[in-house]
């Protein structure tokens, strides 16, 4: 059953970010300003609500053996990870800057940082299920992990996608690197479930470090005339509202 079970779940997680890029396919987007605004904005909710309540938090009580200094490993970890994007971020806009549209760049560092993103999570989804291994009564508590993290990678996928046909890609390709932003996902989880044992008290750092990458992008990413930075706002709420919803109702 376990082996099962596991499959179920690691498929899960990407099925899911995969049918929620597919959206871009039945959404009729212009390449607006407005509309790329509005989408930006929704995904940076999303991210900024899954830095704190699906990373942050979690990782400070995975902590809790530092006793009072439990916020030191947090707060460098997370620093860390806002230098690493700084540093990414710095090298994609060299690649991009001088190949492909400004209205490209935005949404290619928004894929970099889903990506990122979802390596802990998928860590997490491994290490629930090689615990279970051990012993049976824990399969259906990594089963409702992974099904949560499903629910929520369904936006996530269609948060990168959409503003990426937006910005002026093709609805496949957009497409394409909305499904490749989850495929890490599975790929992790199976790095946590073959190394469950040490991967669980690395996880709150690495947990950390990607809150760090998606907070850096949803601060850093404000270049809006005064009219679309309106809609950003209104949709960054929609976002991170929906996610909170979902971190706290599954949690």
């Amino acid at each position: 059953m376990i082996f099962t079970a596991t499959a179920v779940g690691f498929s899960a997680v990407f099925l899911a970010t995969t049918a929620g890029a597919a959206l871009v396919f039945f959404a009729f987007i212009g390449a607006s300003e407005k509309r790329y605004a509005a989408f930006s904005g929704f995904a940076a909710g999303i991210m900024a609500a899954a830095s704190v309540f699906s990373l942050l938090l979690p990782a400070i009580d995975g902590f809790l053996y530092y006793g009072s200094l439990k916020f030191l490993p947090a707060t460098l970890s997370f620093l860390l990870g806002g230098a690493f994007f700084a540093v990414t971020d710095g090298i994609v806009k060299r690649l991009t800057t001088s190949r492909l549209q400004d209205g490209y760049v935005k949404p290619l560092r928004t894929f970099t940082a889903m990506t990122v993103h979802n390596v802990p999570e998928g860590l997490a989804v491994g290490v629930a299920f090689g615990c279970a291994a051990q012993g049976e009564s824990a399969v259906y508590a990594a089963l409702a992990l992974s099904i949560g993290i499903a629910i929520q990678n369904f936006p996530e996928g269609a948060a990168v996608s959409i503003p990426l046909k937006s910005a002026g890609i093709r609805p496949l390709n957009a497409f394409l690197l909305g499904s490749a932003s989850g495929a890490v996902e599975p790929i992790a989880a199976i790095v946590g479930f073959l190394f469950s044992t040490g991967t669980s008290r690395l996880l709150p750092y690495v947990m950390a470090f990607a809150a760090g990458t998606m907070i850096f992008v949803v601060v850093e990413d404000r270049s809006y005339p005064e009219e679309d930075a309106s809609v950003y706002s209104r949709t960054f709420m929609a976002g991170f509202a929906l996610m909170m919803a979902l971190d706290v109702a599954l949690g």
